[in-house]
């Protein structure tokens, strides 16, 4: 049976410090849950608004916007429906869960109340 999402979280140092940063930063933002899937963990508060898929030395983020979010941190977006955009990052390292960040994910964030 292949290893679930966060157990190669938990075995990647780098991506379990960028993992830990950014739990504590879209905690602060309110109440979430993490969904566990077999190859991803979804972040919902009432419905998902960031997948994060384990890569080798960190985590690559899927953040659902209302508008493609316009930064060269942003590897792709793609409109999923009229009002959202999913938008890829990859992040490497826990300081790069920075203000710009969690800008983003406060607007994803705000998408679900």
């Amino acid at each position: 049976m292949a290893a679930m999402a966060i157990d190669r979280i938990r075995s990647d140092p780098a991506a379990l410090a960028v993992y830990t940063a950014l739990l504590a930063a879209v905690g602060a933002l309110g109440e979430f849950e993490v969904e566990e899937k077999q190859t991803s963990l979804h972040v919902t508060h009432g419905r998902a608004f960031l997948g994060v898929h384990p890569r080798s030395s960190g985590l690559l983020l899927n953040i659902v916007t209302s508008a493609p979010i316009a930064s060269e941190r942003i590897r792709s977006s793609e409109q999923i429906s009229r009002a959202r955009c999913h938008n890829e990052l990859l992040v490497t390292d826990a300081a790069e869960v920075d203000a710009e960040l969690l800008g983003w994910l406060s607007e994803a964030y705000a998408l679900t109340v």
